[in-house]
C-alpha cells in the first residue's frame, strides 16, 4: 500500500508543480496586486480596496461586461446548440462517424489567431470575401467592423471556433448509452425527435452541463479574436481586452489583477447560476 501511494505522489508530483506555479501562483499573486497601485516593476503603493471602489464606477468595465454577456448568449445558443445538434444527427447515422468527428474537430486544432486573421480578410470593405460576394449580387457593400456590427463579426469566428469540441463532447456521451434504451423506447413507439428529447438528453444531462460551464469560463478568456479583428474598438471592448489594456497598455497591473479576480468571481457565479438552472433528477445507467 505504502509503495502505491509512493507511486501515486510520483505521477502527482509534476502536474501539482506545474499547477502551482502557472496557476495557483499567478492567482494568488493577483490578489495580492489588486490592493496596489503598481506598474509591475519599481513602482508600488498600497492602496487598499481602491481599485475595487475604482471598478464599481468604471462605464468602460460595465460595458466589457455587457460586450462579453452578449457573446457568452451568442455561444450558448450557437456553439453549443449546433454542438448538440450535430452530434444527435451524427449519432443516428450508422457509417462515417469517424469522419465526421474528424471534419467537425478539425477547427479546433487551428490557432485562433489565425482564424482571426482569416475573418479579418472575410470583413475587408474593400477587397474582403464577404463584400465580393454581395458585390456579385448587386447588393451595397457592408461595413462589417462598424459600431453595428462589430460585435456580431467577432462572435461568429469565436463561436465557429469551438463548435467541433463541443461536438465530439456530446457525441462521445451519446455513444456510451446502452442501445438498450433505444430498443426499448422504440418498442414504446418512442422514435425520431421525441427519443431525442425525452431520452437521449436526459442521458447527458451531466454533459450538457459541463459544456455549459466550459462555455461559459471559455467566453470570459475571449482574447485574440476580439484583438487581432478589432482591438477592442467600435464597442467590441470584452473583459479580456479591457484587462489587457489596463495591465499592459497603460501598466496599470493593480487594476489589472483586480479586473482578473472580477473575472474569475464573475465566471464562477454564471457557472453555478446555470447549473442551478439545468438542475434536474439525472436519469443513471
Amino acid at each position: 500500500m505504502k509503495g502505491d501511494k509512493k507511486y501515486i505522489l510520483m505521477f502527482l508530483l509534476p502536474a501539482a508543480v506545474f499547477m502551482s506555479i502557472f496557476l495557483y501562483y499567478p492567482f494568488f499573486k493577483s490578489i495580492y496586486l489588486s490592493f496596489y497601485r503598481t506598474n509591475g516593476f519599481f513602482e508600488k503603493k498600497f492602496v487598499g480596496f481602491d481599485n475595487y471602489t475604482r471598478m464599481l464606477s468604471d462605464k468602460l468595465l460595465g460595458q466589457s461586461t455587457l460586450n462579453t454577456l452578449e457573446i457568452m448568449i451568442y455561444v450558448l445558443l450557437f456553439q453549443v446548440g449546433i454542438a448538440l445538434l450535430l452530434a444527435v444527427l451524427v449519432d443516428n447515422i450508422k457509417w462515417g462517424k469517424g469522419i465526421y468527428r474528424t471534419v467537425f474537430f478539425f477547427p479546433v486544432v487551428i490557432s485562433g489567431t489565425a482564424i482571426s486573421l482569416l475573418f479579418v480578410l472575410f470583413y475587408n470593405y474593400q477587397f474582403g470575401l464577404l463584400n465580393n460576394i454581395l458585390a456579385s449580387f448587386g447588393i451595397e457593400k457592408v461595413l462589417w467592423l462598424d459600431e453595428n456590427n462589430a460585435l456580431k463579426a467577432v462572435a461568429v469566428p469565436t463561436v465557429w471556433h469551438y463548435v467541433g469540441f463541443y461536438f465530439v463532447l456530446f457525441l462521445t456521451a451519446m455513444s456510451k448509452i446502452p442501445s438498450d434504451f433505444y430498443e426499448a423506447a422504440k418498442l414504446e413507439g418512442i422514435t425520431g425527435v421525441k427519443k431525442t428529447f425525452l431520452l437521449t438528453i436526459p442521458l447527458i444531462m451531466s454533459d450538457i452541463k459541463v459544456v455549459v460551464t466550459l462555455a461559459i469560463t471559455g467566453t470570459l478568456k475571449i482574447f485574440e479574436f476580439v484583438w487581432v479583428i478589432s482591438r477592442g474598438q467600435n464597442g467590441t471592448e470584452v473583459l479580456g481586452t479591457y484587462m489587457y489594456k489596463k495591465a499592459m497598455v497603460d501598466t496599470n497591473f493593480g487594476y489589472g489583477s483586480t479586473i482578473a479576480i472580477y473575472m474569475v468571481v464573475f465566471g464562477i457565479l454564471l457557472s453555478l447560476l446555470a447549473n442551478r438552472l439545468l438542475k434536474r433528477e439525472e436519469i443513471t445507467y
